[in-house]
This record gives C-alpha cells, structure tokens and sequence, in this order.
C-alpha cells in the first residue's frame, strides 16, 4: 500500500510529539508541544487525543500530560527485545564491583542516546541514571565517546542540529579526537551537577558505535586517578559487548563506516 507525503508527514510530527516526553520533560501542555516542535496548537491537540485515547498520553488536571501505561508497555517490551542490552547486562555487575561506582548501559537511538540499564553503585552516596530517558551525543562521557566514533559529516550535522557551533565547536571536535585516540572519555559535572562519568563505546558488527557502558559517581570519587583505573575496567567490558555483537577489530576508523541514513 502506498503512503502519501501527508501521511508520512502527519506520522513524523505524531512520532516528534512523544519523543519529546522522553527528552527532560515529565508534563507538557499543548502549547509548550506546539512552541517546542513549531506546529499548530490544533495539529497538536489532534494528536494529542489520539494518544490520550490509546493510553500512549495520560491527561493530567493541569491540563498537561504525561506517558501513559502503553508507553510503559512499549517500552518494557522494546527492552527485552534488545540484542546490546541482552549481551551487556550480564557484564554490569561485574563493572560494579571492579569500581564500586553504578555501571551503565547506554544506546545510541536516532541522534540522541538512552539508558538501557543500570548496576547501582555500592557506596551509600552513589549516582543512579533514569532509563528510557534521550539525552545529547554532545555532553557527558557516554553521549561523547559513542559520538566520536561516527562519521565527520554526521557529527556535523549533529551539532549543527543542536546548535553547536563556532569556538564551542571545535572544543567539542577536541574532545572527539581524544575520545578516538584513547578509546574512552570521561566526563565531570557536563550532564548532572555534582556527577563524573567514564565511558567507553560499543561497536556492531560493522564497527559502527551504537552505545556505550560508563560508570558514573560523586565527583568528588571520580578523580583523575580514579578515572584512569576506571578507563581501563570500562574498555574491557565495552570490548567484551563489542565482541558479543560481532565486532572483532580494534577501534574502527570511523570513515570506513557506512551509514545509510543520519545516526538512526
């Protein structure tokens, strides 16, 4: 059966109003939607009925709303059915106990990343990650060392498309480049306030980085040293995962990879 353009593009702006509920907002109203993804204030409430109907949106009496219990079905679902999340758990535990800090999984979904699972950390004072939650490539360990390792017109457009320009740029480009070297990166206050992070990429069986696992912690705990010692635990389970996804290189060159579509 074929699609018209107006079909896809009312599927498009359907699809851009839940993923906003899965980016830093909990509640939204129609008019933030609206603002947020430059759409009609009608569009918006179309779209929004309809989810509320199929109990993707629940309403609230503030008259903003929020995921609703089919949202939380999908997405239990979607996390059973991930190849990266099934080979990588078994290993998070272990990352834990090696650092004492929370181990954690992150996939790369469309041009942002999410977190697929987590091991809490052992100390009283720990750090713990939200999963399901999209964040930017461009900030933080994890985002950064999976963003490194894409190709350099993708991650131009990338930052393009989030604003990134100029001298903050090339200061992102820098971080890139040690990320590529090294293989890992870390990261201290960028994300969260009072959190440090290492990261190391995961690659498919293409060499293409689709995630990364990282420990994250007080940033008091993750000092350089600490880092350094961490680098070394990340990079071994994250070359365990690569493997287990069928990645039996070192670290890809990242011009060699072929993407057919933009970071998806």
């Amino acid at each position: 059966m074929s699609t018209s353009p107006g079909t896809t593009t009312s599927a498009s702006r359907a699809a851009d109003v839940l993923l906003l509920f899965s980016d830093e907002s909990d509640r939204l109203g129609i008019s933030e939607i609206a603002r947020r993804l430059d759409l009609s204030k009608a569009v918006v409430h179309r779209i929004v009925v309809s989810f509320v109907e199929k109990r993707l949106l629940m309403a609230e009496r503030d008259r903003t709303y929020r995921l609703g219990p089919a949202m939380a079905a999908l997405g239990a679902r979607a996390l059973r059915g991930s190849t990266l999340r099934a080979v990588a758990v078994p290993y998070l535990d272990g990352l834990r106990d090696a650092t004492g800090e929370t181990a954690t999984l992150s996939s790369l979904i469309n041009d942002r990343r999410v977190y697929l699972a987590q091991a809490e950390g052992l100390s009283e004072i720990k750090m713990t990650v939200e999963i399901g939650r999209r964040y930017p490539l461009h900030v933080g360990s994890s985002g950064r060392c999976i963003l490194a390792f894409q190709p350099d017109d993708v991650i131009t457009e990338l930052l393009d498309d989030v604003g990134v320009t100029g001298p903050d740029a090339e200061a992102v480009r820098q971080q890139l480049a040690q990320a590529r070297a090294s293989g890992w990166t870390a990261s201290l206050g960028e994300r969260q306030q009072g959190a440090g992070s290492v990261a190391a990429p995961v690659f498919n069986l293409d060499g293409r980085a689709i995630g990364a696992v990282s420990v994250c912690g007080p940033i008091h705990r993750m000092t350089p040293e600490a880092n350094a010692r961490h680098a070394t635990a990340v990079s071994q389970v994250a070359q365990k995962v690569s493997r287990g996804l069928g990645w039996h290189g070192g670290l890809p060159d990242p011009a060699t990879v072929v993407i057919t579509r933009p970071v998806a």
